[in-house]
């Protein structure tokens, strides 16, 4: 791992080693002279991609979409993993056939963080390559320091929610501008943002959202996003052709809250329609009008499934004994695939 990387530290004990490196260099360094089976997680430099296939067992995920991205860089894999259906087939279409069959799907880690108040934030994550942000980020201390910091507090109302970080994959304001004029024939319906984003995402996502008003609340980015599901009625998501699969779809899944988002994949991959949530058409199809006869239908009562009840088997296949079972067909196929790499 980099050094700077402190996520897999937990993971040190006996029967795993945790060893930093600054670079891939180092990295191939720290591996034996050939036939180590690698596994990569993120991005690494075409040099180490080309030694590793020709002296290794180079394996990795590709954890976003082939959707407007390069998949040349996999070619020299011997395989590849991603973290949905949705994802493997656009692998499979941008020609790397050699895309382990089954997604390797996550779970939800809904203790990273101890839950207490939900103290609001900053909207804003800056990005310190752009002048703009820079200066902007320096003065939002000044301005931090004139306002109230508010605690969360449901509201009465049906209670919508966003949870997550606002970048362009989710394509938030393109969504809102479609579903805020159904959103705000309804005067009970309320908006809560839980997130951050970059300053045009959230300049953006204000002025879809301005038909609400002050029904719109904004709460920045919050770790403990287990004491936030349940405070909603209702997750929404966001586009779906460039999310990869959706951990906060998940999450709010596992704490009892349903889904609203568009019918279509990833999101027919973790929404069972009618039972962990509902699924729309997609809004830039209808002008969302499918969204706002749904949203008509929950105002008027239609029933709120808990997904924990209605959704139970669905909701396994994202479960932490899930992903042991994918983890040990996975490795029983590297290791009778790969026999040499158990020398390494």
């Amino acid at each position: 791992m980099h050094p700077s990387n402190r996520f897999w530290d937990g993971l040190a004990g006996e029967a795993v080693q945790v060893r930093a490196v600054d670079d891939d260099r180092a990295l191939l360094a720290a591996l034996p002279a050939r036939d180590a089976l690698i596994i990569t997680q993120s991005p690494v430099s075409r040099a180490f991609i080309e030694r590793a296939a020709r002296e290794h067992v180079l394996t990795g995920f590709a954890h976003m979409p082939m959707l407007g991205r390069s998949a040349a860089g996999f070619l020299p894999y011997a395989l590849v993993y991603s973290v949905s259906a949705y994802c493997v087939a656009l692998l499979r279409r941008a020609g790397i056939e050699h895309t382990w069959d089954e997604p390797m799907y996550g779970t939800c880690a809904l203790e990273r963080a101890p839950a207490g108040e939900i103290v609001a934030a900053s909207p804003y994550h800056w990005d310190r390559r752009k002048a703009r942000d820079r200066l902007l980020e320096m003065g939002e201390p000044w301005l931090e320091r004139m306002r109230t910091r508010p605690v969360f507090r449901r509201l009465p109302g049906l209670t919508l929610g966003v949870v997550s970080l606002l970048s362009p994959i989710k394509q938030f304001p393109l969504l809102f501008s479609h579903l805020a004029p159904h959103l705000a024939r309804h005067p009970q319906v309320r908006l809560e943002v839980f997130g951050n984003g970059g300053y045009a995402q959230v300049r953006d996502l204000r002025r879809a959202l301005a038909p609400l008003g002050e029904r719109v609340r904004w709460w920045g980015y919050q770790s403990a996003v287990q004491a936030i599901y349940p405070q909603l009625d209702y997750l929404l998501t966001g586009l779906p052709e460039k999310e990869a699969l959706g951990l906060n779809v998940i999450e709010a899944q596992a704490c009892g809250t349903p889904v609203l988002a568009p019918h279509a994949p990833p999101f027919t991959e973790t929404v069972a329609d009618g039972a962990s949530g509902f699924l729309y058409r997609d809004p830039r199809e209808d002008g969302g009008a499918h969204f706002g006869a749904l949203l008509d239908a929950i105002v008027a009562g239609r029933p709120r499934p808990d997904p924990r009840i209605a959704a139970a088997e669905h909701l396994r296949r994202f479960s932490y004994e899930a992903l042991v079972e994918r983890a040990q067909r996975l490795l029983a196929h590297l290791a009778a695939r790969y026999p040499q790499a158990q020398r390494a």
